[in-house]
């Protein structure tokens, strides 16, 4: 006869956790966050069909290795015993590196020793700037569909976030003057993230320009998110701190995984205001030891190669280009984005005779009947979004793929 398994009890702390992450509650939610949907239909998916090649847009991350000259010196680097010991805030070589960096790019002189700060990561740096600006009751102004990293620190610090839709009609920027005035006196910190993700849409010199006048009038602090400056198509890429009085009002956050290829070797840089730097530095001085000495090093040669993020942003327009022809031959209403490697567009309404609700059920149809995996967004409407961070050996390669996803999307019959 079979038996019901004894419940497990809760361990004696369960009701020690913090309210940030659930209090007694912890490990009892039964939610499943959208990113784990995909991947549980995606193994359903591909064990259901075997034979059949997942076509992954979902993955967010380069699908190529850094460069062989940024690997050499990483080789070379890991050898060198000076390199073994704490970063802490960072070496001279990599502050130096992005300094140049950001005069060379976009023209902004920066102070290497008081104005740049490396992060492991730029998601880090999201996570440690609200603890040096948002004390209990405070706000921070995050734009939907977005990273919300910022958001949950700020939560976790006792803040609130209030969220700035980011909407076609307004072109996909945030309607800073809907703020109500109760908020608005609260509220500490906006953050931006252009060129955004997912969207794809890049600020205008114009849109800057305001945001610096709002921040003044407001007193709010601007962290911009610029993990993705490099992969600008519709322009030259723009750095926030290239217009004047953006260095008073606050920093950028980089990211050397988008433009250069070193995904997972969790590097980037905080750079702009003097003391918001050094803010960031105290914060980040309680809580890590630095990047591996080695992998600053490389990153510094990497910043000092103008060509590797002119190579990887031709690669991934020339993937988008291709991605938007193919979704369009389909029915997708959908144009080259202006930067990023996502493509943001509408989803379907339904596919032969079946209706989706919002882009969840799009998405996951198309995973399971197509195998197809895109990641949904419905914070502001119902989007999909594609990346182009596919895995293609080469040119013929991305052509192979794209010509399945004609086939696989031409046979579903989509509706629009």
């Amino acid at each position: 006869m079979a038996t019901t398994p004894a419940p497990v009890s809760d361990p004696w702390f369960q009701n020690r956790f913090a309210q940030r992450i659930g209090g007694a509650m912890y490990g009892k939610d039964t939610a499943i966050y959208k990113f784990e949907m995909i991947k549980r239909a995606k193994r359903k998916a591909l064990a259901d069909h075997p034979e059949r090649q997942m076509l992954d847009f979902g993955i967010g991350e380069n699908d190529e290795m850094a460069p062989e000259n940024i690997r050499a010196v990483m080789r070379r680097e890991i050898d060198q015993p000076e390199n073994r010991g704490y970063a802490d805030n960072g070496i001279a070589a990599y502050k130096e590196a992005a300094a140049a960096f950001m005069q060379r790019e976009f023209g902004v002189s920066l102070n290497p020793e008081t104005e740049v700060n490396h992060c492991i990561g730029s998601k880090t740096a999201y996570a440690m700037l609200p603890a040096a600006f948002i004390d209990p009751g405070d706000v921070t102004l995050m734009t939907v569909p977005g990273y919300p990293v910022a958001g949950t620190a700020t939560r976790w610090f006792g803040g609130t976030v209030h969220r700035l839709p980011l909407v076609a009609e307004n072109d996909f920027f945030p309607d800073l003057a809907s703020i109500p005035d109760d908020v608005l006196a609260k509220t500490k910190m906006l953050v931006l993230c252009y060129p955004n993700s997912p969207t794809g849409k890049t600020a205008t010199r114009e849109f800057y320009e305001q945001v610096v006048d709002w921040a003044h009038k407001h007193r709010v602090i601007v962290v911009q998110d610029a993990a993705h400056i490099m992969l600008s198509y519709d322009d030259e890429p723009l750095s926030f701190l290239s217009v004047d009085g953006a260095k008073d009002v606050g920093v950028e956050v980089h990211s050397m995984s988008k433009g250069f290829h070193m995904i997972g070797w969790r590097l980037g840089w905080v750079c702009g205001h003097e003391r918001i730097v050094r803010a960031f530095a105290d914060v980040k001085d309680n809580c890590d030891s630095g990047q591996f000495i080695a992998i600053q090093k490389a990153g510094a040669a990497a910043l000092n190669d103008p060509e590797i993020p002119k190579r990887v942003r031709e690669k991934y327009r020339r993937r988008l280009e291709k991605l938007v022809g193919v979704l369009r031959a389909v029915g997708f209403e959908c144009e080259m984005p202006g930067g990023t490697y996502f493509l943001y567009t509408k989803s379907p309404r339904g596919a032969g005779d079946r209706e989706f609700k919002t882009a969840q059920d799009a998405s996951q149809f198309l995973i399971s009947e197509l195998s197809i995996s895109t990641v949904p967004w419905d914070d502001c409407g119902a989007y999909l979004r594609f990346s182009a961070t596919y895995v293609a050996e080469d040119e013929a390669a991305e052509d192979d793929l794209m010509a399945e996803t004609h086939a696989r999307l031409s046979r579903a019959r989509l509706k629009f």
